[in-house]
């Protein structure tokens, strides 16, 4: 990966070109808010502050494609550091109007039921049981806007389904295997909510992920919260990005318009000045304790958009790491930490290629990194992002968090070419150390310095 190696002379230019006084960066501006952003009464998970998410393809991971075979796989994935378990919906898949020879994960036959291809309840719950024994957390993909076309609510329960104006059923967009739920049906609501009571109870799972939580009214992800809430902390995830998500119901959701900044930056087509208004509007309208789901690759953009290396090209290790250092919480696909290349088949068996796990350790150690820094820390456990002016703020991106006396400092040339770039220097010296090789290093006085094509710069250390 793209990370700076640096000799003793080329430290101290650097250095010596961030001291930045008081606040470490001369001719910094806060963001200035357009808007005040809705207040949030989400209570996280205390263990969720400094999590790493990792989403499960369960039919992808193992040859077998079952509980157990994914089991093998638990013990090195905590030592890798990943916390929450997202698994993709585990439920029986629909018959009817069937997509490929298996079908999509998201056309559910039965809410309280599992896959049989995946193995029974039993198996389920023997797998939270060692996830929880490791430390780790489980959440489960629910889809709650659609069911499939064989569900038994379709012959029993005709009325929970939305109908066009002849009267028939009706699929959310091209999704032919699936038919629409309307949530105006206040029995259907009491079915739903019911079913997501279930897995909390009787398997122990610790929250969701919320597919297209954006088609459901926010009313009743709000009461979904509270019931699951009742029953034990949980943590949810909405695959959205509204703001009012998270006034009462989400932890966190999804930075969709960011992930395509980064894959648009990479294709040479915007650039860093694109980054900042993203966060001038993000923070002018999103709770500052809204987590927010940061990610280079998800099973989504793996199969329908392309693989990490078709995106981002020589520019993944780059974008890759600001998902960890940049405010939000970094998800982590199945493959990632194997430089996983292909797409995946989303409706046919197709088995992910582990090879030697060669990311594993990068992965591992930016883990480590966000863990070890409060300043990296989810929502207002951590520290806001404050950029650090550079002479070549199009192509370099810099900033630096901090939360009480934690910094961490990120400079990264989101560009293909070498970059030259001085920063305004302070007079206060500060020491911090290199990351990952730990240098000690004083600041001292102004001057320049470069990095190569999407090169970056970590410096972790105290604001004494």
């Amino acid at each position: 990966m793209k990370r700076k190696m640096l000799t003793p002379q080329i430290i101290t230019m650097i250095l010596a070109a961030m001291l930045l006084g008081g606040l470490l960066i001369a001719g910094c501006k806060e963001t200035i808010r357009e808007k005040t952003p809705p207040e949030s009464f989400v209570i996280h998970p205390e263990w969720s502050k400094n999590a790493v998410i990792y989403e499960v393809n369960l039919r992808q991971y193992t040859p077998e494609g079952t509980f157990e075979a994914f089991a093998a796989h638990l013990p090195r994935l905590k030592e890798m550091g990943v916390d929450i378990l997202w698994f993709m919906p585990i439920h029986p898949i629909g018959e009817l109007n069937r997509k490929g020879s298996l079908g999509s994960y998201y056309s559910i036959r039965d809410y309280k039921a599992v896959n049989p291809e995946f193995g029974d309840m039993d198996d389920f719950k023997a797998l939270v049981k060692q996830a929880r024994e490791l430390g780790m957390y489980v959440i489960l993909d629910w889809v709650a806007n659609h069911t499939a076309w064989d569900h038994a609510w379709v012959t029993e329960n005709p009325e929970f389904y939305q109908k066009d104006e002849e009267g028939n059923m009706v699929s959310p967009y091209d999704w032919s295997d699936v038919v629409a739920l309307d949530y105006n049906n206040e029995q259907m609501r009491s079915e739903m909510l019911d079913a997501l009571r279930f897995w909390v109870a009787e398997a122990g799972i610790d929250g969701y992920r919320c597919d297209v939580a954006g088609l459901v009214p926010v009313d009743f992800w709000d009461r979904a919260r509270s019931e699951l809430d009742g029953i034990k902390k949980v943590f949810m995830l909405a695959e959205a990005e509204q703001s009012d998500h998270h006034v009462n119901a989400f932890d966190m959701s999804y930075a969709w318009e960011l992930h395509h900044i980064m894959n648009d930056i990479a294709a040479g087509k915007k650039n860093t000045k694109d980054l900042d208004r993203y966060f001038s509007r993000h923070d002018s309208t999103f709770p500052a304790d809204a987590y927010r789901m940061l990610f280079i690759t998800n099973h989504d953009e793996n199969s329908w958009n392309g693989t990490v290396s078709e995106r981002l090209g020589d520019a993944a290790g780059t974008f890759a790491m600001l998902t960890f250092t940049l405010p939000g919480m970094p998800l982590l696909y199945s493959g990632q930490e194997a430089a996983l290349d292909k797409r995946l088949r989303f409706f046919e068996k197709d088995t992910i290629e582990w090879g030697d796990y060669e990311l594993a350790g990068f992965y591992s150690d930016l883990i480590r990194l966000r863990e070890d820094n409060p300043a990296l820390w989810s929502g207002e456990a951590g520290g806001k992002m404050k950029k650090i002016k550079t002479t070549d703020d199009a192509s370099v991106y810099a900033f630096i968090r901090r939360k009480d006396k934690d910094a961490v400092l990120v400079f990264a040339n989101l560009s293909g070419e070498a970059r030259e770039f001085g920063l305004k220097a302070g007079t206060k010296e500060r020491v911090f150390a290199l990351w990952p090789e730990g240098d000690t290093v004083t600041l001292g006085p102004e001057s320049g310095f470069s990095l190569s094509p999407w090169e970056y710069l970590i410096m972790t250390g105290k604001w004494e």
